[in-house]
């Protein structure tokens, strides 16, 4: 593997990780970092053309094709986060919670000033898409999660809906299933239960398949796995001609929807249960030596972004 393909693979690492995190988007990191078009035309190749290459078993060309060399290593680098860097994201964020959401804020913000190169400012149309945005954004932020439901039928839709955090720069999937009430099941239950039986597989003790809590979590994590190719597929395409046809409005309305949606990943912020439902009460720090480091977190996700667009246009 060249030093090329590790990069993509990295990039992969970061996508998988930030899609774990409620209030981060993977496609954020795609933009951010710079391949975010070339992922979207990449999965828009999934089509007709493609299925037939594969119907006619001629791999080769649909590998060639849809890019796979690409894909296989983004997707591989999703994988190995969901596996371990996401597990110690979740040490960090259990320690230094704060700092961990400033970096992610200040990763955001940084994203904001590289799109808005982006968007021309002078149109009242782009304006106004902006300004949608925005107001989309802002809305999702002020929803309250719903309960848990591993109905998988239900389970589906979230995949559907969940995966459009990696298509759609600002909408966090992981945030999505916190709404639906479903990020605890599909994103930590179900893949503890994947995890746990790889390790009895290796091990040689299969006495956990037979039991009903196990099956059933493995069953959802299937189901959410159909469910988020099916929605990586489709929204790849709809955007994909999107993003083709109407660029600079495309572009416009993700610059507005990442603005409204910062109040999710604001990092001074407190939860507690109201009534049998979880509230979330953002607050304005005062001063000390904690804002102080938290501040500079944020600088140095800002400066991060910057510096990463820079390199890729070089």
């Amino acid at each position: 593997m060249n030093n090329k393909s590790l990069l993509v693979l990295f990039y992969g690492i970061l996508m998988g990780t930030a899609n774990k995190i409620p209030g981060v988007s993977g496609g954020l990191v795609a933009i951010a970092i710079g391949f975010y078009e070339k992922l979207v035309f990449s999965l828009k190749k999934f089509d007709k053309t493609a299925f037939k290459k594969i119907i006619n078993f001629r791999f080769k060309d649909f590998f060639k094709y849809v890019n796979g060399s690409f894909l296989s290593l983004i997707f591989l680098g999703i994988i190995i986060s969901y596996f371990s860097t996401s597990k110690i994201l979740e040490i960090f964020l259990d320690k230094y919670e704060i700092y961990v959401w400033s970096l992610f804020f200040g990763l955001v913000i940084g994203t904001i000033f590289h799109l808005k190169k982006l968007v021309n400012f002078k149109s009242n149309k782009n304006l106004l898409f902006v300004l949608v945005g925005v107001s989309v954004g802002f809305i999702i932020s002020l929803l309250d999660p719903a309960n848990e439901n591993d109905n998988l039928i239900f389970v589906f839709l979230c995949g559907i809906i969940s995966v459009s955090g990696m298509i759609l720069p600002g909408l966090s999937g992981s945030f999505i299933l916190m709404l639906m009430g479903n990020y605890v099941l599909l994103l930590v239950d179900s893949v503890n239960a994947l995890y746990d039986s790889l390790n009895d597989i290796i091990s040689g003790n299969y006495e956990n398949f037979s039991k009903p809590e196990r099956i059933n979590y493995l069953k959802v994590l299937f189901v959410f796995t159909l469910g988020s190719f099916t929605g990586l597929i489709t929204l790849s395409n709809i955007l994909g001609y999107l993003l083709k046809k109407y660029n600079e409005l495309c572009n416009a309305i993700i610059f507005g929807f990442i603005i409204g949606s910062l109040g999710v990943i604001w990092p001074w912020k407190m939860e507690f249960n109201y009534e049998n439902s979880e509230q979330i009460v953002r607050y304005i720090p005062s001063m000390n030596s904690n804002t102080i480091f938290a501040i500079l977190f944020i600088l140095i996700g800002v400066i991060s972004v910057i510096f990463i667009s820079k390199y890729e246009r070089k």
